[in-house]
């Protein structure tokens, strides 16, 4: 069937292409970021990279998806679910909020923003899923939402994400309480110490963090080397908290000192040493005995290896704080005892004899890669640090302990309340490995991924995974994030903000995941058509995060309870060559991702409705990389209707710096007859008084930083270049939609440098225009009403007048001017020949002697289109009269 061609014309604007609340969004969005699983809990639930906050998605849906031709029920949230009606708000409110947002008052319809609203009959896509903030905030509208991703570990996440809406807690409750009968007992048996206070009870406390470090022979003299880049255990606490705990090399205590930068003494055994000064920096060892130094990645290949050492405990005693011991002693930190290495030693025992819980950990090798082999997107080459396979990630003792969890989670009856179980355990292996670290400064576990790669340590963390009271990352800790998250999910609420305060509503009685469909593949194999409503999505961004490499980590554990079960979970690793994304340990180059990335643009076209509307959100700061995308998009049929920043964290474009921001594209589909062809210095002249108008505008009624501005200008001349791309000609030649970005930029910098010259043309315009006229244009402006005066530009000595071509004030300005040969403007030069053309003389001899340029002719058609009066640019011999009049 031949698909409807909606001309924009005849299509209904809708609220996003009209205005965007940017400062209420970034009001929230700034509380969110510090806060996500007390704002939104279903995002917390497990692990995904580059998530965007749920207010913006939730925002982004709430100005797409409300328009005139659905019908929109809005309920007042709460206990008795009260409609609108009920407080005499109709359609016709709705349809009259819909009607009000503009640019410069962008909120009417931001009063829905906590309401539970519901749109009829609308389908939504993300073909680019990854952790589903677009579909879990869509649904919540009563969206029928469609997903797709190709990783399986992001399809994993989402299923579960939009099936917590109708899981039924009790059941939860009753799998993790099985679990914890099975296995809590025998596992935290492995994580016991014995307690610094114990007197003659000899009790035990419980082990937050053993911390290890690793040691290599030395290549000279065969001492151990521990490689400790510096002797800092963690900042004290407590009373102790101007302090810091610092491992002893030479007694291998802990000992407190005031400043772990400086020379200190052991309280211990009365050593003197730096504690900033360690055995490893810049990647090489140094030898205690005999000064050797050398590369620690090469000594762990010439000796296949390297071998670790527990140094140290960070403890919890629940015992001792019930009985009221000062705080310090009842959580602390502890040397490493013999009885602390032989409780390891009996686990890597146990685990050597463990052949039934094989079936539990992964046994696929590391793959080699971008982020796992080093190259220009990590440093980081795991396999320099001696790791083969992804169990060498951990310990024996981890080993022991997961597998006898997970085991214990599959033996779970019901497989949804296994499958959110799972999801816990999945997420937690962030926290319970031995490739991160402790950070001594804030006294934590770090996560694996904080740096969206693989960072092998030298001082690895081992926490306790089924956890204590106190503590990150651990299953009773993230059971206790995923429990959240479906509770939140069948009821969810929204905080929004009221002078400056947090408001929380009562719950939405809409469920998240009414209504879902997810497909695990890639993208650009979707078979729908004229479908969607609306695509909503944050597509890939070049090589910032190679997903399927880091998101491994989790797959190879997942597939051990989802490969017969699902499809996606039986191969060794997630797909490679499918993603959207340069990589080049595949060779994946920039102009693969920009080719990839058009397909996938003209797939997502097919899916829409001819009315429908993509709304995405992107990042980058190569001009270049924005050519291609308005490139991408026009070509398969899209019209770029707004621009906006998706935070106020925005790089100013009157800097002239590199232009480094996220924002939100809108665009529309539009028929490729709708297209018209157009000169590029007619569209130059629109382009530049679209931008000053809506600066003007924007500055005026908005608080909006002036990069914020620069963006939804960008989104305007967009806007006006998609309407004709492909026919867009300059020199007789089409111009490329690169060449137009890069143009639009420089137009963007020159309209943000507003002068006199503009204030001039402004006032032009005017009505009737007086002093308070010119006060109020000069308002942001680099002019200034006396500039304007001392160039004769406006006089008030007999009533206000305009220094026009025709003011005797005026002329005489620029006679003398001519005269002396001083400096001339392109509005001297202009309004000078125009006066000389009038009265009759010639001026092809100044025309000749200045070398009229491209800005002299642009002002000529500036001039024109404020007057309504082409003789500027007859004046200059132009033939491109055309331009004028729009």
């Amino acid at each position: 069937m031949a698909r409807q061609e909606h001309t924009p014309a005849a299509r209904t604007p809708l609220p996003i292409e009209q205005g965007f609340p940017i400062e209420k969004i970034n009001e929230i969005a700034e509380k969110e970021g510090r806060a996500k699983r007390h704002y939104r809990p279903i995002y917390t639930m497990h692990k995904w990279w580059a998530r965007r906050l749920g207010c913006v998605f939730r925002s982004i849906s709430l100005y797409s998806l409300l328009n005139e031709t659905k019908e929109i029920d809005v309920r007042e949230p709460g206990a008795n679910k009260r409609t609108l009606t009920d407080f005499d708000i109709g359609s016709d409110d709705i349809d009259h909020l819909l009607e009000s947002v503009t640019d410069t008052d962008p909120e009417s319809l931001w009063e829905l923003y906590p309401k539970d609203v519901r749109v009829n009959d609308t389908k939504v896509l993300d073909p680019f899923m990854g952790g589903g903030t677009s579909l879990v905030e869509a649904s919540r509208f009563g969206a029928d939402v469609v997903g797709n991703d190709l990783n399986p570990v992001a399809w994993f996440v989402v299923k579960k994400e939009l099936e917590a809406g109708r899981t039924d807690l009790d059941t939860l409750d009753a799998a993790f309480e099985s679990v914890k009968d099975a296995v809590a007992e025998e596992l935290t048996a492995h994580y016991q110490t014995a307690c610094p206070n114990a007197d003659d009870d000899g009790h035990t406390a419980d082990v937050m963090h053993y911390l290890w470090v690793k040691e290599v022979d030395c290549v000279s003299c065969d001492n151990t080397v521990s490689l400790f880049s510096d002797y800092r255990v963690a900042k004290g606490r407590f009373d102790h908290g101007d302090e810091y705990n610092v491992f002893c090399p030479h007694c291998e205590q802990l000992t407190y000192v005031d400043d772990w930068r400086s020379d200190s003494t052991c309280d211990q055994c009365h050593h003197s040493f730096r504690p900033d000064e360690g055995t490893v920096h810049r990647g090489e060892y140094s030898c205690r005995d005999c000064g050797q130094k050398y590369g620690v990645t090469d000594a762990i290949a010439e000796q296949d290896g390297y071998s670790q050492r527990l140094y140290a405990v960070e403890y919890y005693c629940d015992h001792c704080d019930e009985r009221g011991y000062d705080r310090s002693d009842a959580k602390g930190y502890k040397a490493a005892t013999d009885d602390d290495k032989q409780r390891y030693a009996a686990a890597a025992a146990e685990w050597a004899e463990a052949d039934d819980l094989r079936d539990y950990i992964p046994q696929e090798p590391i793959p080699e890669g971008a982020i796992t082999s080093a190259s220009s997107i990590s440093g980081n080459d795991v396999f320099q640090h001696g790791y083969e396979d992804w169990k060498d990630m951990f310990n024996d003792r981890q080993l022991l302990v997961l597998s006898k969890l997970l085991r214990a989670i599959s033996n779970v009856e019901d497989e949804n309340a296994q499958e959110y179980l799972f999801l816990a355990f999945s997420d937690m292996l962030r926290f319970n490995n031995m490739m991160v670290g402790y950070q001594a400064s804030r006294n934590h576990i770090n996560d694996l991924f904080q740096t969206n790669s693989f960072d092998p340590q030298s001082r690895p963390a081992e926490a306790n995974p089924w956890g204590t009271a106190y503590g990150m990352g651990n299953f009773q800790k993230n059971w206790a994030m995923v429990r959240d998250g479906v509770e939140y999910a069948a009821a969810p609420t929204e905080r929004y903000i009221v002078d400056g305060d947090t408001q929380e509503t009562e719950p939405f009685e809409t469920p998240i995941g009414e209504s879902f469909e997810l497909r695990q593949g890639d993208m650009r194999t979707l078979p729908y058509e004229d479908e969607f409503d609306a695509v909503i999505t944050d597509p890939p961004y070049y090589d910032n995060i190679i997903y399927s490499e880091v998101a491994d980590y989790f797959y190879v554990w997942q597939k051990l309870l989802l490969e017969d079960r699902y499809e996606g979970f039986d191969q060794e690793q997630t797909p490679r060559l499918e993603s959207i994304v340069t990589n080049p340990f595949l060779d994946k180059t920039s102009e693969d991702f920009e080719s990839e990335l058009h397909e996938a643009f003209s797939v997502i076209r097919n899916t829409l409705k001819s009315d429908g509307v993509l709304a995405f959100t992107y990042h980058h700061s190569d001009s270049d990389s924005w050519g291609e995308l308005l490139e991408s998009l026009c070509d398969v049929g899209f019209e770029v209707t707004r621009t906006y920043p998706v935070s106020a964290d925005v790089k100013k474009f009157i800097t002239g710096e590199a232009v480094s921001f996220d924002i939100i594209v809108v665009a529309r589909p539009i028929a490729e007859s709708e297209r018209t062809g157009i000169s590029w210095r007619r569209l130059r002249r629109d382009i530049y008084e679209e931008v000053r108008t809506k600066r003007r505008e924007l500055m005026a009624e908005r608080e909006l930083s002036r990069g914020d501005i620069g963006v939804m200008e960008m989104g305007a001349c967009f806007q006006m270049y998609s309407r004709h791309h492909g026919k867009v000609t300059r020199d007789g030649d089409i111009m490329s939609a690169k060449d137009a970005v890069e143009e639009i930029y420089g137009l963007i910098q020159e309209a943000s440098e507003i002068g006199e010259i503009d204030v001039f043309i402004d006032l032009l315009q005017e009505q009737s225009p007086d002093y308070s006229t010119v006060n109020k244009l000069c308002r942001g402006t680099n002019a200034s009403p006396d500039d304007l005066k001392r160039m004769q530009l406006f006089s008030t000595e007999d009533g206000f007048a305009l220094g026009t071509w025709q003011n005797d004030r005026r002329y005489r300005y620029i006679e003398d001017r001519v005269n002396s040969e001083g400096t001339l403007t392109a509005l001297d030069k202009l309004q000078f020949l125009r006066r000389r053309f009038e009265e009759g003389k010639t001026v092809q001899n100044y025309v000749d002697k200045w070398e009229i340029d491209d800005d002299v002719h642009e002002l000529a058609d500036r001039l024109a289109a404020a007057t309504g009066d082409d003789t500027y640019q007859r004046v200059l011999g132009d033939r491109d009269i055309s331009s004028f009049g729009g």
